[in-house]
């Protein structure tokens, strides 16, 4: 039986995922709770509906067709009693300027890879290929293992993005499947670890260690999250430069510095936690690359 999962955009033509023109897709679920999180609408493994305000036309079509009565309006506001909606979608599908939509699609694994086959050619131009991303992939890690397998008896170059957030076994049952791991490492103390995701960074650190034993070091690109005052501190930075030391084979890091998507958020009616607003300075990424790039490493910003 063809394997199904939820996923939540597909991203074609995309640059910064790996090597080449690639076909992003995007999986809905993910253990880890980051307060800055970019994908907010990847971190429920169901379907959500999004508002977008600006695009409302007042209408209450939305309000009409929705079988619960879960749709009011309320001093001209649209309210969503997202808690026991059962996302059949009658709202997103009737209204006229998508201003409420449904984030969320069941497929399987044979329509996924059709899908992202689509791009054979530019894939074959450029040395491209597949990128999963989330959320975390490996959330859905049987929907995962499935779609990868697939895509290499189709030849497809396949790269996993992922927290590293896995139980070891489930984490193994991929390696041989993914060609490049975007892996993230956010930050080194553990306690800090949990405060700003939700969870202890062992596993994390665990996995990237048995990648390394494996000898898949020149497979792993580590990505780092700049987020200020919180994973650019001092601190921080010098414990992971410790830690990657330590990882031999490992060549390059990418800085992802953060940026405001509170709008996001609110789209989706969760609450954002993040106080500060503002991105990383030029001086700071700059101080930043240059720790890394003291140890070895290549630092693409």
């Amino acid at each position: 039986m063809d394997c199904k999962g939820i996923i939540f955009d597909i991203k074609r033509y995309a640059i910064h995922d790996g090597p080449g023109i690639r076909t992003t897709v995007f999986f809905k679920g993910c253990p880890l709770r980051c307060r800055w999180c970019h994908n907010p609408e990847g971190i429920a493994a169901t379907k959500e509906l999004i508002f977008f305000e600006y695009k409302c036309m007042h209408c209450q079509t939305c309000v009409r067709v929705c079988p619960t009565a879960l749709i009011t309006f309320e001093n001209n506001t649209l309210i969503i009693n997202r808690q026991t909606c059962n996302y059949c979608a009658n709202c997103s599908n009737a209204c006229p300027t998508e201003a409420i939509t449904l984030v969320g699609r069941e497929v399987t694994v044979k329509e996924l890879v059709s899908e992202v086959e689509k791009d054979t050619l530019y894939y074959d131009n450029s040395g491209g290929g597949v990128t999963f991303s989330g959320g975390d992939p490996l959330f859905q890690h049987q929907f995962l293992k499935e779609a990868l397998m697939e895509c290499k008896r189709r030849d497809l170059h396949t790269t996993l993005d992922t927290s590293g957030y896995a139980s070891k076994e489930i984490f193994s049952s991929v390696l041989d499947y993914v060609d490049l791991f975007l892996y993230d490492l956010k930050l080194a103390d553990d306690e800090e670890h949990k405060k700003y995701t939700g969870v202890s960074n062992k596993l994390i650190k665990d996995n990237l260690r048995m990648l390394i034993a494996e000898g898949r070091g020149k497979d792993i690109v580590l990505r780092f999250p700049v987020i200020p005052g919180i994973t650019d501190t001092e601190k921080n930075v010098d414990g992971l430069v410790e830690f990657v030391s330590s990882l031999k084979g490992v060549n390059e890091i990418n800085l992802l510095p953060y940026h405001d998507i509170s709008e996001k958020y609110k789209r989706l009616g969760k609450e954002y936690k993040m106080t500060v607003q503002e991105a990383p300075s030029p001086a700071k990424l700059e101080h930043i690359k240059q720790r890394f790039e003291a140890i070895g490493l290549y630092v693409k910003v």
